[in-house]
């Protein structure tokens, strides 16, 4: 399956081990109109990314099992994934682990706290190039 194939609204997978924030952003996305597959862990992360194909993954750096960097990595490994816009949304702020997800393959790269409408704005701009 192709992203968006048979999808009446783009699918966006979240991924973070923090509910708090993982409930805020699935709210905020379903508010504005996405169709959203949540996980709580990297491993949980890549099956969904894998079954479910979605248009974009916006993942946290720092959860168990598989870290987002890891998950950037194999979505971009895989040839089903490969093109999956990925936005990693974090608290780690020095350049160093910036250029370390962008060098994973991440498309984008927020930083918390986050301003929710920043995200959404984010989120809107990357699937509006697709």
């Amino acid at each position: 399956m192709t992203p968006s194939a048979g999808r009446v609204r783009p699918l966006v997978l979240v991924a973070d081990d923090d509910e708090d924030i993982l409930d805020l952003v699935v709210f905020r996305l379903e508010q504005a109109n996405y169709d959203v597959a949540s996980a709580t862990n990297g491993a949980e992360a890549l099956t969904l990314a894998r079954e479910r194909i979605p248009d974009l993954a916006i993942l946290d750096v720092m959860m168990p099992k598989l870290d987002g960097y890891e998950v950037t990595r194999q979505i971009r490994a895989n040839d089903e994934t490969r093109d999956m816009p990925v936005i990693l949304l974090t608290a780690r702020v020095q350049e160093a682990d910036v250029t370390r997800g962008f060098e994973a393959g991440a498309d984008d790269y927020i930083k918390k706290p986050f301003s929710p409408q920043e995200l959404r704005a984010r989120v809107q701009s990357i699937l509006g190039r697709r």
